[in-house]
């Protein structure tokens, strides 16, 4: 029998295994690829890759770097697991376990941390959400991204609207020459279905109102009490992801082991 076939003495090389792996990580290494091309795409935009340095001048997160951490692991695991399922190369397959294993064992006990450590967590979340607050003019990203989180939340803040005297565009100091004084982005507005374009305007000197009128205008509830009942109300739907996520890397981890072990096997025949 040849060795192409890959069969000597009984051992052999599952090819269902082998093309499953292979087409499993090409999806993987070309949506990688596809992340990381937007968070650099983004960076030059932005001017960052002329000049990188200016990633540490925001105050706040910038949200390109989710593309660009997430895209790059993507990329590097889909490269281990497709190029070591198609040539059998054994190094590239281990390397994939292995780092696949370290990214499941990180996610694991990140969740039991949150679980033991709710409080430190979420006092990192305030303190997360308000350095945000204050570098909210600063990044047209992150500005969608708190745009994004306190329309979709019905928020405005970290614990509420005041919040946003912690930036200087909005806070209430007497010495503050922005029209948007006392006022909150747009974004914490209560949203009038009989309007088809926005007011970015809403927000303007409405925390100069008392608690009770401004419930009329703008969203009270801080962003931090709306994603813990966010979570409480939704809690079977994210387990659930995270449970998919985490059977897929086990799944690949098995995979990627049963090829190595056949190759071992082919090996040791010849």
């Amino acid at each position: 029998m040849s060795r192409k076939h890959h069969h000597f003495k009984g051992a052999e090389v599952s090819c269902c295994v082998k093309y499953f792996l292979f087409g499993f990580n090409i999806i993987f290494w070309l949506l990688g690829a596809a992340f990381l091309g937007i968070g650099l795409w983004a960076w030059a935009e932005k001017g960052v890759l002329s000049n990188l340095s200016s990633i540490t001048d925001l105050g706040g997160f910038d949200p390109v770097w989710l593309f660009i951490v997430v895209g790059g692991v993507m990329f590097i695991l889909g490269f281990a697991g497709c190029i070591g399922a198609l040539r059998e190369n054994t190094f590239l397959l281990k390397f994939f376990s292995v780092f696949l294993g370290l990214i499941f064992f990180l996610e694991l006990t990140a969740g039991i941390l949150a679980f033991v450590f709710k409080d430190w967590i979420k006092d990192q979340l305030n303190f997360f959400i308000n350095n945000n607050v204050k570098a909210y003019r600063d990044d047209i990203d992150l500005q969608n991204l708190i745009d994004f989180a306190q329309e979709y939340w019905s928020c405005c803040g970290a614990h509420g609207p005041d919040d946003w005297n912690l930036n200087i565009y909005f806070n209430c100091t007497e010495l503050n020459p922005s029209r948007e004084r006392c006022g909150v982005p747009f974004s914490c507005c209560v949203k009038d279905p009989a309007e088809d374009v926005i007011n970015t305007q809403c927000g303007y000197d409405v925390r100069l109102q008392g608690e009770l009128d401004r419930q009329k205008y703008i969203y009270t509830k801080g962003c931090v009490g709306q994603f813990e009942k966010w979570l409480q109300d939704n809690l079977i739907i994210v387990a659930g992801i995270f449970v998919g996520i985490a059977l897929l890397q086990i799944f690949g981890i098995c995979l990627a082991q049963n090829l190595v072990s056949d190759v071992k096997a082919v090996k040791a025949n010849w």
